[in-house]
Parts: C-alpha cells; structure tokens; sequence
C-alpha cells in the first residue's frame, strides 16, 4: 500500500544504519517491545507481527491508534494503516542492505478532518516524531 501523496500531512525521511537488515528487521517488526526504545510509545500490542492482516494497538505521544499491517516482506517492507480520533494515516518502512550497514526509508501520510484543521503543526509534528523513531531504531540496532 503506497502513502496518499495528496495527503493534507506527509512525510518522508530516512537514515542509514550500521547493522545488516536482518537485525533492523528484527527490531523493527517486534511491536511488543517498541516502547522499550522509543519513549514516545507508551503501549503497544501485537499478538502477531509477521503476517499482512494483523492487528495492533498502540499509544503514541498520547494519542490511541488502531493499526493492521498492510506489507510485511521479510527484511525489505513493513507497513501498516491505522486511525485515531480525526483521522487515519498510512506508514511504511523500506530497509535496503547498503555498504554501512541498512538504508532505511520510511514514509507516512496522514488525513481526516482534524489532520485537515491542523494540517500545518500535524507537518512538523510528523516530520520531528520521524526524525527521532529513525534516530530511537539507528540506537537501538547499533547495540
């Protein structure tokens, strides 16, 4: 599932890690334990993460998100769509193998009508929110 280009918020942003992708992957695709490297998730619940079709809860910068993963290919894409109150969005990540480590590429759009109403700060909240889960994943998997 592509990002809604003509999304009132979008963003794109990306990051080079040094661990091979296996290990990004594996961090990346444990929902259960993302709170534990990215203090801005405070709850998050999966009962599976390696399948197209499921389910997650979680919570971030306070805000309840209902979520279903949409892409999951094994060390290459991972990807979900979720809604909250006002709105819903769709997010991706591309890992690709480079000569540091892992390219990772990860993009969101966002809409609804109260992405609409505050679509200018819901911008650069989204870019900053970005910007730090890329930094929060390179510590992690730089262990």
């Amino acid at each position: 599932m592509k990002i809604n280009e003509n999304a009132p918020v979008k963003q794109k942003n990306q990051i080079v890690i040094n661990a091979v992708p296996e290990k990004v992957w594996a961090v990346l695709t444990d929902i259960n334990q993302w709170g534990s490297w990215n203090e801005k998730i405070t709850e998050a619940q999966a009962s599976e993460t390696q399948k197209v079709g499921a389910r997650f809860d979680w919570k971030v910068n306070g805000a309840s998100i209902k979520s279903i993963l949409h892409t999951v290919s094994t060390h290459k894409a991972f990807g979900w769509s979720g809604t909250t109150f006002g709105g819903s969005a769709i997010h991706n990540w591309f890992l690709t193998a480079h000569q540091a480590g892992t390219l990772v590429n990860v993009e969101e759009s966002m809409e609804g009508w109260l992405v609409s109403l505050f679509k200018n700060k819901m911008n650069r909240d989204l870019a900053k929110d970005m910007q730090f889960w890329l930094e929060m994943l390179k510590r992690e998997c730089e262990k």
